[in-house]
Order: structure tokens, then sequence, then C-alpha cells
């Protein structure tokens, strides 16, 4: 009775151990399709307004992050972001912008480079706090780790919820990198930021994942020929 117990015992470890093995290998499959089917997407060229993509009373949807977006208010106030890198890996201080919406909503705009704020060609209209832009730019969510340690009008990161105690409206929990700004003057020329690049949605590469896929299904094959194995004296 004992020896059968224990035989079913090991049986039964058998078959866990290669089930689990077995579903390893079935979901590093997974992630490698996944993986190959993201790298297939057709870009998304269009534009949407900003309200179709996100809403100031949520996270920014993971569908809606690197969307273009248009978006039409004021800007309240101009920030220093130090120590950011765009999507060519150079790291530089940003102009960031409050904009507000006709609804009080707000959300930061990223409008280029810090050190060029100032600088304005001939048919480059001003831009002050009373007037009205559109911005069309790339949506992104918000930082969560600290680019510099901030001094006063600047943000150590581009997350709205450091700006709480400044704004009592509802903001976006996220930012957009505006490709352009358009008042009713014209547009707005200035050098603009190359939006920032987007973690792939799986980690790793196509072929990483196929190699664990045999890995992880070699040692089920391993577990379920185990004790069969007889080792010669």
């Amino acid at each position: 009775m004992r020896i059968a117990i224990k035989k079913s015992l090991q049986v039964l470890t058998v078959l866990i151990l290669a089930l689990t093995f077995i579903g390893l290998g079935v979901w590093q499959l997974q992630r490698a399709q996944e993986l190959k089917a993201a790298e297939n997407v057709v870009a998304d060229t269009g534009i949407y307004p900003l309200s179709q993509k996100a809403s100031p009373t949520g996270t920014i949807p993971a569908e809606s992050v690197g969307k273009q977006v248009s978006v039409t208010g004021h800007y309240m106030a101009t920030y220093k972001a130090p120590n950011q890198k765009d999507g060519a890996g150079k790291i530089a201080d940003w102009e960031v912008g409050l904009l507000v919406q006709s609804d009080d909503s707000a959300i930061l705009v990223v409008r280029g480079l810090w050190d060029e704020r100032m600088q304005s060609a001939g048919n480059n209209p001003e831009i002050v706090m009373a007037t009205e832009v559109n911005v069309i730019g790339s949506l992104y969510p918000k930082q969560s780790d600290d680019r510099a340690f901030a001094e006063n009008g600047e943000l150590s990161r581009l997350d709205s919820a450091l700006l709480v105690s400044n704004y009592r409206g509802q903001l976006y929990d996220g930012f957009i990198v505006a490709k352009s700004e358009a008042v009713r003057a014209g547009a707005v020329e200035r050098t603009r930021i190359a939006p920032p690049k987007l973690a792939p949605p799986v980690p790793g590469f196509y072929w990483q994942h196929i190699s664990y896929v045999v890995v992880w299904w070699f040692m089920a094959a391993l577990v379920l020929w185990a004790p069969f194995y007889r080792r010669k004296d």
C-alpha cells in the first residue's frame, strides 16, 4: 500500500512538472506571436481630438499612447524640464507649457528646447498667455522617474501630479510632444522635439522567445523521460 502511494505521488509530481513546463512553453510562444504581430502593425498616421484618446479623469489608455492628437487652448504657465531624452537619444532641457482648454482641463505640452524659447523668426507670431493655440502632437503617459532635482519653475519629470497644488482644474495624466503649434496669425515656427521612442508592447526579441519555447519543452520531455532512466552499474 505504501509503495503504491509513493508511486502515485511520483507520477503526480512528474505530470505536474511536465504540464508546468509545457504551459511555460505555450506562454512563451504566445509572447513571440504577440511580438511578431506588433512589429507588423501599420503605423497610425491619423490625427484625433484629444478627447477621443484620453480623459482628464483617468490614465492614458495603452492604445492611445503615441497617437497624434489635436487640442486647442491657451498656455497658463511655462516650465523647464531638465535632462530629458528625445527619440534620437539626445539629452537636453525642454520647454513645457501647461495648456488649458475651454472646459478648464489642462495638459502638459512639450513645446521645444528650453534654450530656444526666446528665439523668434520674422514670421513667428508671438504667443502670450491669452493667445488661443492649436497644438498637434504625440500623446504620452506621465513619466514615473525623476530626471533631475527640480528648482523653482522646473519639473523633475513630466507628470501633472506635480502641478496639483498650482492648478485647481482637472489635469490630464499624460503629456503631448508638440509637432506643430498654430495661432490665428499663423504657424509657430521653432525646433521641435523628436518624440521619445515607445517601449515595445512585448519585451525581448522574437527568436529569444522561440529559444525559450525550445528550452521549456525540452525540460518537459526530460521530466517525462527521467522516471524511465536507469543508471547502469
